[in-house]
């Protein structure tokens, strides 16, 4: 018992040093150009890159995991927030947390205040290649780049996937894995791949389908 309060210990007291180093992360995001409307709290260093003419936009008390055991669930990698091209735009609303999530704005992405998204969850409004010549890909993130919008209060579970042109209503919850690929109302879930949509029931604020 003794050995595991002291683990638990020395791991509070690492998490507590990982967290010291928050205001070094945003030192080096608004470097980058990342505007923020209050404070952040970064624990681990995230990928972060804004276009020439770009936008990303951090809300007050958003909270940016990407160290490996930020999370309960362990992290594979660190966020990745980019704004790919002059004139996109990422918007994180105040209160968002994510851990080890990836967002790529070609166009836009807005996750409004509240939302929460799980380990490795995606979020992307571009397929970033469409089909050249008889068999080869051309890459360019503006083409076939739609929107997102993420509402207030959504729970994006562990490595779910949110495509271009999707609106998230608020209260929405998307289930792990899950692959979305066209708009879920508000107080909704979205579960499967690609995703099924179902009202959430009144039962203590659980998914019951």
């Amino acid at each position: 018992m003794s050995q595991h309060t002291f683990a638990a210990m020395l791991g509070l007291l690492l998490r507590k040093g990982r967290e010291s180093q928050s205001w070094l992360w945003r030192w080096e995001a608004r470097l980058k150009g990342v505007a923020f409307e209050g404070t952040c709290q970064f624990v681990g260093r995230p990928i972060i890159s804004i276009a020439r003419g770009g936008r990303i936009v951090l809300g007050d008390s958003v909270g940016v995991d990407s160290a490996l055991r930020a999370n309960p669930l362990g992290l594979f990698q660190p966020c990745v927030l980019r704004a790919l091209v002059p004139g996109a735009q990422l918007v994180l609303r105040r209160n968002v947390g994510i851990s080890g999530t990836v967002l790529c704005a070609a166009a836009s992405i807005e996750v409004g205040e509240g939302t929460i998204m799980g380990a490795g969850a995606l979020v992307l409004d571009t397929d970033f290649h469409f089909p050249s010549g008889d068999w080869g890909w051309a890459t360019d993130p503006v083409t076939g780049a739609q929107p997102v919008k993420i509402g207030r209060g959504v729970f994006v579970g562990a490595r779910a996937i949110i495509l271009k042109g999707v609106t998230v209503g608020d209260r929405a919850v998307i289930g792990a894995g899950a692959v979305v690929t066209r708009d879920v109302p508000a107080r909704h879930i979205a579960v499967g791949n690609p995703a099924k949509v179902f009202p959430l029931k009144k039962n203590r604020g659980r998914p019951n389908v």
